[in-house]
């Protein structure tokens, strides 16, 4: 981890700072503003890929589905993940910064424009090109520290060129025969993750564990955000229709409860201490993909179940695991990355009963399957609790 200590941002020309490295020891450093407003456009962006995904898989297209959410959730998050840890390294508060900041979110919402017609019709053209723009925008922010920063110059540098190449075969793959389309992307996705790699193989930037798990926390909300609107939607139909009432109450019931206690352990322990190293770091950054990607598609299993009481035979057969594998990949997800060094025995065995809870849910039937599902997610939150009054005081 680097030790770079924030130099003062004195004044240059046209009213703008040096965008010089963070101090990463800076204490209480939280979320600003213009990053808040940023998560923003986000929010359209994951929620349009939940509605998509609830579209495709109520058709019962679900390789298809789950196929086209992947690609497309992984746009919306690496490139907010980039700006989230550009941000921790050189985020400075001048006016240009902010305009390079509101073009990424120009670049977000037409990628979310392109969401329907992407997940729909596998065509991904306006997704591109809203991807491209976030990207290309974040070339000028590198620009930028590398004629600040004599430090990370090359660093900077290494940024700049391996995020243009990579842009530019982003582009060039809208040319490719369809066929092509998911073993291209797949190469492109694993070049995007190899440029940070290479880039920091050089010289770390230097980064704040208090920002960036306070970052990585709001991006959590926002997808569990889905869920309650979800719950809220069913809520809505009960008092609409006047029918299923019970069945759609206890729907809405087993989601909120589901999502509060996803919130619940996922906030359960500082998550300060899983970013330690760079080893630790990038396993941090980079498997929340999964944890993002689950408490996304969430939502979607909820809506399915409303399809099902209105008579979908499809959506029967596929509500139960449609809403527990999200939920299972989310509890396994936190465990691996945040908790299987702090629960102890007795925690770690009550939470493996809630997941086993949740995997066994995805193969009961709809009426029982939310409150098997909840009742493994209560079970993992009980499990983060055991040693939790322990730990504190200590």
């Amino acid at each position: 981890m680097s030790t770079s200590r924030q130099q003062p941002h004195g004044s240059c020309r046209f009213g703008l700072s040096p965008m010089l490295p963070r101090d990463p020891r800076e204490a209480h450093r939280s979320a600003s503003s213009l990053e808040l407003f940023f998560d923003l456009v986000f929010v359209v962006a994951v929620s349009f890929a939940s509605q998509r995904l609830h579209n495709l898989e109520s058709t019962g297209h679900i390789g298809n589905s789950l196929m086209m959410y992947a690609m497309v959730f992984f746009a919306i998050w690496w490139a907010w993940m980039n700006f989230s840890w550009f941000a921790t390294s050189f985020a400075t508060d001048d006016w240009l910064y902010r305009v390079m900041t509101i073009v990424q979110m120009v670049g977000a919402l037409v990628l979310a424009a392109g969401v329907p017609e992407g997940m729909d019709e596998g065509n991904l053209t306006i997704v591109t090109l809203g991807y491209v723009l976030m990207r290309l925008a974040m070339v000028g922010q590198w620009l930028r520290a590398s004629a600040s920063s004599q430090e990370f110059r090359e660093t900077a540098i290494r940024y700049v060129i391996g995020v243009v190449a990579v842009q530019i075969a982003w582009l060039l793959r809208l040319a490719l025969p369809a066929n092509l389309a998911i073993v291209s992307f797949a190469i492109l996705a694993a070049a995007e993750i190899a440029v940070p790699l290479l880039a920091e193989s050089h010289r770390t930037t230097p980064w704040n564990p208090g920002h960036i798990t306070d970052r990585y926390g709001a991006f959590t909300l926002i997808v569990l955000g889905e869920s309650i609107l979800a719950a809220a939607n069913v809520l809505v139909d009960t008092l609409g229709r006047g029918e299923h009432i019970a069945q759609l109450l206890a729907l809405a019931a087993c989601g909120i409860l589901m999502a509060s206690g996803m919130w619940w352990v996922y906030f359960a322990r500082d998550q300060n201490r899983q970013i330690l190293g760079n080893r630790s770091t990038m396993f941090f950054a980079y498997g929340h993909y999964l944890i993002f990607a689950a408490a996304g598609a969430f939502s979607a299993g909820i809506e399915l179940f409303v399809d099902a009481l209105e008579g979908s035979e499809m959506a029967a057969r596929l509500a139960p695991a449609a809403l527990g594998l999200p939920v299972l990949i989310f509890l396994a997800g936190v465990w691996v990355l945040m908790l299987r060094h702090c629960l102890g025995r007795a925690g770690d065995i009550w939470y493996a009963l809630g997941v086993g809870v949740v995997a066994l849910s995805c193969f009961l039937s709809p009426q029982m399957s939310p409150i098997g599902t909840t009742i493994g997610v209560i079970l993992a939150v009980i499990g983060t609790e055991i040693r939790r009054n322990g730990e504190e005081k200590s």
